[in-house]
């Protein structure tokens, strides 16, 4: 993930209805959700959703799919790994002292966040 990507990705999360939305998703997993089920368990009118789902789609973080008359949404978990871990990505520096903080940098069970080997 790039700066950019970054960016766009966070500034999406970064609205209420949007974050509750993406977690919503994210909670739901791999099979997502149709647009008006969102709708309905976030409470609010379907023109508005489509706003916020057409954001976090532009963003990269959510995908669209058809089923007969629905549209299906879910989270997209490699753009969500791929923004946590650019965020972590220098955690503690990630060079020899990253051993001595390993618990702070990685949320439990983010095994794919453990320092690389920085060794060359």
């Amino acid at each position: 993930m790039h700066a950019t990507q970054a960016v766009t990705a966070l500034s999406a999360l970064g609205q209420e209805t949007r974050l509750a939305l993406f977690r919503l998703l994210v909670e739901r997993g791999p099979d997502g959700l149709p647009a008006g089920v969102i709708a309905e368990r976030l409470g609010i009118p379907p023109s508005s959703l489509t706003f916020h789902l057409q954001h976090l789609h532009r963003a990269g973080l959510v995908t669209q799919r058809r089923l007969h008359r629905q549209l299906i949404y879910a989270a997209d978990y490699a753009a969500m790994n791929g923004l946590v871990l650019y965020l972590t990505d220098n955690c503690c520096g990630r060079g020899s002292a990253a051993q001595a903080c390993v618990s702070a940098c990685a949320p439990a069970g983010a095994a794919s966040l453990v320092p690389r080997d920085t060794a060359a």
